[in-house]
């Protein structure tokens, strides 16, 4: 009689196992195509932001497709790579990969202004997970034309001020080269000079994630080099 209890709680659980199991995959398969939807529109809105338009989930695409009009994929030797869409190269992928064997995505945009906008992805690792954003640079391929910072679990209050409107809008204006050599931007524990080109207050009690977007910058920014080098005006 022990036996068959046993028995019975056995395929009892095991049942319900693979019950539970095949409604969570079949959740899985019906989510996600909304789930990649919501990725795509907050790419979109990401990117209009770093040129300085805001949008919602609604309007976003319209948007898109009317300010970002061109991508393409570069590899390090800034050299156009065909047949992939820049859109869909996920940056976090890439940068497993060695250098030369890396997609470099490049989005151009035309903001109400008329000036001609290089838009480029940038990733790397913060205090707790992962930063990423989007830098985005005038025709001279020099000037910063603005950014967009996100984050997955900096600290509130600290870190995850990346991603507030008092940070980003300091990178405006601020140039990567200098005399001709790639300098990127620095983020200055104890603030920077006003007139430093190249250099952007660090958040207050946030100096890791600070210099870890520093780092992050240099690292991927310094990947387009030979192709800004070579367009630059």
């Amino acid at each position: 009689m022990k036996n068959f209890s046993n028995r019975y709680i056995f395929v009892f659980s095991f049942i319900m196992v693979v019950i539970v199991a095949s409604l969570l995959a079949l959740a899985a398969t019906l989510l996600q195509p909304a789930q990649e939807r919501n990725l795509e529109i907050a790419k979109k809105r990401s990117m209009l932001e770093s040129i300085g338009v805001i949008s919602t989930k609604d309007n976003s695409v319209e948007l898109y497709d009317r300010y970002i009009t061109e991508s393409f994929v570069l590899n390090i030797q800034g050299e156009v790579i065909e047949d992939v869409d820049a859109f869909n190269v996920v940056l976090r992928n890439e940068q497993r990969k060695p250098p030369e064997d890396q997609h470099l995505p490049v989005f151009r945009a035309f903001p109400d202004d008329g000036e001609k906008v290089v838009i480029l992805p940038v990733e790397g690792k913060g205090l707790w997970g992962p930063i990423y954003g989007y830098v985005s640079l005038r025709s001279d391929l020099n000037t910063i034309y603005g950014v967009t910072f996100d984050h997955d679990k900096e600290t509130p209050g600290l870190g995850a001020e990346i991603n507030t409107t008092g940070f980003e809008s300091m990178f405006t204006g601020k140039k990567l080269y200098q005399d001709d050599r790639f300098v990127s931007v620095q983020v200055l524990k104890g603030g920077a000079d006003p007139s430093d080109q190249h250099g952007v207050d660090a958040i207050s009690g946030g100096t890791i994630t600070s210099k870890a977007l520093e780092e992050m910058l240099s690292d991927c920014l310094k990947k387009y080099d030979a192709y800004l080098t070579q367009n630059r005006n």
